[in-house]
């Protein structure tokens, strides 16, 4: 004889179908592209400036694939294939065999945001 699992419910789904119309209701692309302004202005404050422009660089994607939304900051300023805002962060060899010392601006500078959208999140969860 095969086993199973069997529940018996009483009442309807209701408050659970009203929770999810509230979530496809909403439009989260309008908060992200906040949180991505936000990120933009906190990247480009942090970066180190000799130019400026590294700084002036950064911008944010929002990008929807089923349910995953990604948003991914990027910056544009690429030289000879290699992306500065990298070498600020990471460090980087010199052409006469030196080294230059990264400097950790970009997770002090987004780290943040990304609290600000968990917190955002978390909040509207129990709001609904």
């Amino acid at each position: 004889m095969a086993k199973g699992i069997s529940f018996k419910h009483r009442g309807d789904f209701s408050k659970t179908l009203k929770f999810f119309n509230k979530v496809l209701d909403r439009d989260y692309l309008n908060v992200l592209e906040k949180y991505g302004r936000a990120g933009v202005d906190a990247l480009a404050a942090a970066t180190p400036k000799d130019t400026g422009l590294t700084a002036k660089s950064w911008n944010f994607e929002i990008t929807q694939s089923g349910n995953d939304i990604t948003i991914a900051f990027v910056n544009t300023n690429i030289q000879n294939g290699i992306p500065i805002a990298i070498l600020l962060q990471y460090g980087h060899a010199t052409g006469n065999g030196g080294w230059v010392q990264g400097r950790d601006y970009i997770n002090p500078a987004i780290q943040p945001i990304f609290d600000q959208i968990a917190d955002a999140a978390w909040r509207e969860v129990e709001r609904l």
